[in-house]
């Protein structure tokens, strides 16, 4: 007789996977190279977290949200984000496992809530790259503009929005990364370096070419929408930094992920929080913030309206460069996301095959880029930054919980990067995201909910069935949980 069918197939849902079992995942015919150096990762933070949220989010919520109080938004969104990233740090030095958030959950609350924050990863990355997808084009149809073409509005804008049918440059960007991602992570890596290069060295030309044209009446008023207008901003400048996420998705091809990692995920989020305020304190003086409600680049926008076109087309081209790197790199997360899961028989298993030549998932790789193009040639860009925002600050509040749950039910376990004044960052973290979650629009709210819903629905009549802790997991491992 087998034992195991005497266990409650309900307490499936809340057993953990040991952080042995993860790491013996890691090997085997499925293993992913492991070439990354914490350079790549920092540079691969710095080109996922610096791109949209400079070139395209910027003119969003000035314009609708913070007005020149953009710079405290930031403030915000990065100290919460500072919380976030030390508990990633800590869990991506004891668990170097690709999934992220995911295999966190996996190794502190139980599968069910790592279904949950797996599923929620899954909208956050999707409608990101959409996201990211539609910045893209809308610089790229700037820049030509600027040399005279004129790209027809049917296919750069989604429908029902001033004539569009279909964002056709936003599909082609994004089948064009799926390529470079299918041939390789390091080869991958070094496109990355170069474009975040010129991405850093437009941002200081901006910087450079902007600052003696500030005009402080530009900053009057601050607040034009209140302090409720800045809490909203800054949830919703959230968009922006989920970069060290994707950091932390890499930790399985990393050469030293128990060092490396951690110094990826904080060095990155430094460097960007500091250029996202000089950048949004430039640029809501040079320009009244009201002016930006009309435009999908205002970095661009901001140089050409104060005379210094050609450092408008400048702009533009570094734009598309780090744009494309943001790409990259949640595209890149994305997969590795949808690989683990589908390791651990939550998803079908045709999603943790790996290319026996390139060494990468390359049907997954596929399947990720054919979804979010379809996404973002259809979907407006605000909608698509709402939804982004209240799935990463889920992901956020999930892993700073699964902390304190280690400190407690695993305090030997060795950690070679410990987060600081435990449990008081981590709750720290929790609060501070669930207000931010509070303030997004109840319409996001009800769209999140839903997507839930159809995970669980997923999770109870597939997942759960062929999760392969049934094959890892003793009777007596069960038991003891």
């Amino acid at each position: 007789m087998d034992l195991r069918s005497l266990i409650p197939r309900n307490t499936q849902a809340f057993r953990t996977k040991t952080i042995q079992k993860l790491m013996e995942c890691t090997g085997g015919e499925n293993a992913l190279k492991k070439v990354l150096s914490p350079l790549d990762l920092t540079l691969m933070g710095i080109g996922a977290i610096i791109g949209t949220g400079i070139f395209v989010i910027t003119g969003v919520v000035a314009a609708n949200y913070s007005g020149p109080a953009l710079v405290i938004s930031f403030i915000i969104s990065g100290t919460v984000c500072a919380f976030a990233a030390l508990s990633y740090a800590e869990f991506a030095s004891m668990v170097p496992v690709a999934g992220s958030a995911y295999t966190y959950g996996y190794a502190s609350l139980g599968e069910i809530w790592a279904w949950i924050i797996g599923w929620d990863l899954i909208l956050e990355y999707s409608v990101s790259i959409a996201a990211v997808a539609i910045g893209w084009s809308g610089y790229m149809t700037s820049l030509a503009a600027g040399i005279g073409v004129t790209v027809p509005a049917a296919i750069v804008n989604p429908p029902g929005v001033a004539g569009g049918i279909v964002n056709l440059p936003a599909i082609m960007i994004i089948l064009l990364i799926t390529c470079v991602l299918v041939i390789g992570v390091k080869e991958s890596a070094r496109i990355n370096t170069v474009i975040v290069l010129v991405k850093l060295i437009v941002i200081m030309l901006f910087l450079y070419l902007a600052f003696g044209h500030i005009q402080p009446v530009n900053w009057t008023p601050f607040m034009p929408f209140g302090w409720s207008g800045v809490i909203a901003g800054a949830a919703i400048v959230f968009f922006a930094y989920i970069g060290f996420d994707a950091v932390s998705t890499a930790a399985e091809e990393v050469k030293n992920p128990q060092r490396d990692v951690p110094i990826g995920i904080l060095s990155s989020l430094a460097i960007a929080t500091v250029l996202y305020i000089a950048v949004s304190a430039v640029l809501t003086g040079i320009v009244p913030y009201t002016a930006f409600a009309t435009t999908s680049a205002p970095v661009a926008f901001a140089l050409g309206a104060i005379g210094i076109s050609w450092g408008s087309a400048l702009v533009s081209v570094g734009a598309i460069c780090g744009i494309t790197s943001v790409l990259l790199v949640l595209l890149y997360g994305q997969t590795r996301i949808f690989f683990a899961m589908s390791r651990d028989g939550l998803l079908p298993p045709v999603f943790r095959k790996i290319h026996p030549v390139y060494r990468t998932p390359v049907k997954v790789t596929l399947l990720v880029g054919a979804v979010t193009a379809v996404l973002a040639s259809l979907l407006p860009l605000t909608t698509i930054a709402e939804l982004v925002n209240i799935g990463t600050l889920a992901a956020f509040i999930i892993v700073s919980f699964g902390v304190i749950v280690l400190r407690r039910t695993q305090p030997d376990t060795p950690r070679p990067f410990h987060c600081p004044l435990v449990p008081l960052v981590p709750a720290l973290c929790i609060v501070s995201c669930l207000y931010l979650i509070v303030v997004l629009p109840t319409l996001t709210h009800l769209r999140f909910v839903i997507w839930l819903a159809i995970g669980l629905v997923i999770y109870f009549l597939y997942s759960r069935h062929h999760s392969r802790i049934n094959e890892d997991t003793s009777t007596l491992e069960c038991l003891s949980r």
